[in-house]
């Protein structure tokens, strides 16, 4: 099926020519759309076989509901490709997650049809119930309001939260509950243990919706009678079943399992379901990568597979024997080579054990390694709670959705200052998934903390020999932040020594400026100092690690106070409250005056892109950093010839 062959999907740019279709077109809609979705992905690549999963849903959402006006709040912005394509941006897809092109996931921002931002999950059924409790402050009573919520966010603890406000508030949302029994990896824990045994009988949910709506149209019922009668009908079914169901346990209706992939009953259960008063839930079945064999067989890696040939399946994967390894597979072999020597090491991670490389530790040690599901906050206390009692955890988080556990590592990690190492991976710029998923913040928030030790390594040698001192007895509670790709060293397979914790190092020596860096920027520091000299002959420029966001390195900083008039501080987080700001705050507590110049990502959000464009864009790349030096040396006496 090629796309200037698609029967339909050419005439769709929006939902109201979806809506001119008959239910009996909607089949071969799903299957163009699919196709689509395949050819674009398949040389530009994205999140693949989540958007698959949802491609019915999609349809018939679009369908039924009179989207803008209805409100559409998607959980987990990567199940909605297929919905960017149905609202105005099937021309402009071919340009998801490239800089300046359409956003990576759904945003106001780009569209009137996403209706809020969803970057990471859980977050829709707050959202939408906000939007659905507003409508009827406004008084506009015609808007439906919908949360998808799917691809293991209903583990996460905000997801809970907004399901025990619903309960409780006037409204008449409806939250579709995607179950796939996935996230990125196989969904774990209670919540997918009780989603696969639950199940209500489709017959009976069909007489129980006809017999309420009779009894609404002729005033027999009310919201309290309503309520009344669903917890008498919850007892009943409870003790027949001998099952309690957790949704109608908290006044909220439950519809379902159906399957998610019969796009015509979705049409009719969404129409039935439109105008019911009240709170309801619709339980879909669905399969991630729904459609496309190789996908379905193997969720995980087709997730986001990167380039592959869409007839054959295979994905197209450049090898090289010469390069780097990625930073998290320095991490997850580690991590292994620790547990061995360490008894105490456990691994924990928010659903993220391929992500972040931990499946490493996890495929050979699974009684010491812990997958709570998308649960951030709980990952951090977990780990405190094994800490305080003898454990030596690991919890590895991705930067960006560490911010949801911010208060769990100020409470329950650091007033104890208990030996937690969390290892923040994908620090800095991410690339393609923007500004939802950079590790922007994680410096600037946590410096302020106190009891921790935070740390950031140039290669991977220094990541592994920050973990190996991480785990040392004494250490307290310690962060180690690191990027998301390859490293700079093929032979990255070092001894295992200790650091002192707040030491950094002098990487060269020079007269003229000085350059104080923090993380794998500083190999960036190196490659811009070389050239300027080369280019310049006659002057130098001296070049710190500092290894340490906290504590400083005072020494280093004494030694530049003292020897350097012009100072460059470069970071590949957030420039104000990061190690820039840490230093000039030193340098005026201690007395020094020099003019630093801080190096760092702006205050802004910073778009898509690769990450090379995006630091280029942010001026943190080798030549951004050689230009400031250029300026620096310049204003340090030494004209304006610099090159």
């Amino acid at each position: 099926m090629e796309q200037d062959k698609f029967d339909i999907l050419n005439d769709i740019e929006y939902p109201d020519d979806l809506r001119r279709l008959s239910v009996e077109q909607l089949p071969l809609v799903c299957d163009e759309l699919r196709y689509d979705i395949l050819k674009e992905l398949s040389v530009n690549p994205g999140h693949l076989a989540s958007s698959l999963g949802t491609v019915e849903l999609t349809v018939a959402l679009h369908y039924v509901f009179n989207t803008p006006e209805d409100r559409l709040v998607w959980d987990v912005g990567h199940q909605a490709y297929g919905h960017k394509i149905l609202t105005g941006r099937k021309e402009r897809f071919c340009t998801n997650r490239k800089l300046h092109g359409i956003m990576p996931f759904p945003s106001p921002k780009e569209s009137e049809y996403d209706s809020f931002v969803c970057g990471h999950t859980s977050n829709s059924i707050s959202a939408a119930l906000g939007m659905a409790v507003a409508a009827k402050k406004t008084g506009n009573k015609d808007r439906h309001v919908v949360a998808i919520i799917g691809d293991g966010s209903m583990s996460g603890g905000l997801a809970f939260e907004g399901l025990n406000n619903v309960s409780t508030t006037p409204n008449d949302m409806l939250i579709i509950l995607n179950d796939n029994n996935m996230s990125i990896d196989r969904s774990v824990g209670g919540m997918k243990q009780y989603l696969l045994k639950l199940n209500t009988n489709e017959t009976y949910n069909r007489l129980r919706f006809k017999a309420s709506r009779w009894l609404y149209r002729n005033g027999y019922l009310n919201d309290n009678r309503r309520k009344g009668i669903i917890r008498l009908s919850n007892a009943v079914k409870s003790a027949i079943s001998q099952q309690q169901n957790i949704f109608e346990g908290m006044n909220i209706r439950y519809f379902g399992p159906f399957d998610g992939h019969n796009v015509t009953e979705l049409v009719r259960l969404l129409r039935q379901l439109k105008d019911m008063k009240g709170p309801k839930l619709l339980h879909l079945h669905t399969i991630k990568g729904h459609g496309y064999e190789p996908a379905e067989k193997s969720a995980t890696l087709w997730h986001a597979p990167g380039k592959f040939d869409v007839d054959t399946g295979k994905r197209l994967v450049t090898e090289s024997d010469n390069k780097p390894p990625k930073f998290q597979d320095v991490f997850g072999e580690t991590l292994l080579e620790l547990a061995k020597a360490n008894p105490r090491i456990v691994g924990v991670t928010p659903a993220m054990p391929t992500g972040c490389s931990m499946n490493i530790m996890m495929n050979e040690m699974p009684d010491r390694t812990f997958d709570v599901g998308i649960a951030e906050g709980h990952a951090v206390t977990f780990s405190a709670g094994m800490a305080k009692d003898g454990m030596q955890p690991f919890c590895n988080i991705y930067s960006a959705f560490s911010q949801r556990a911010y208060d769990n590592i100020i409470h329950d990690v650091a007033i104890l200052n208990l030996p937690v190492v969390i290892c923040l991976d994908r620090a800095g710029l991410v690339g393609e998934d923007g500004a939802t998923h950079h590790g922007a913040f994680d410096m600037a928030a946590l410096r302020p903390i106190p009891n921790l030790t935070i740390s950031s390594p140039m290669d991977e040698h220094e990541l592994r020999r920050l973990m190996f001192t991480a785990q040392l007895p004494g250490k307290g509670a310690f962060v180690i932040r690191y990027p998301r790709g390859c490293g700079v060293k093929t032979d990255w397979r070092c001894p295992l020594e200790e650091i002192k914790t707040g030491r950094g190092r002098k990487m060269k020596d020079g007269k003229d400026i000085a350059v104080l860096s923090i993380g794998p920027c500083g190999n960036d520091v190196g490659c811009a100092i070389a050239e300027i000299e080369k280019e310049n002959p006659g002057m130098s420029v001296a070049h710190y690690d500092m290894r340490f966001l906290k504590p400083l390195d005072e020494d280093i900083l004494r030694e530049t106070g003292e020897h350097f008039g012009r100072i460059v501080t470069v970071e590949d987080g957030a420039r104000n409250g990061g190690l820039g700001t840490a230093v000039t705050e030193w340098m005026n507590d201690n007395g020094y005056s020099p003019r630093i110049t801080r190096m760092g990502l702006p205050d802004r959000f910073v778009e898509h892109g690769t990450v090379e464009e995006l630091r280029h864009l942010t001026g943190i790349d080798k030549d951004g950093i050689k230009r400031v030096l250029a300026e620096a040396l310049c204003s340090a006496g030494y004209g304006k010839d610099i090159q």
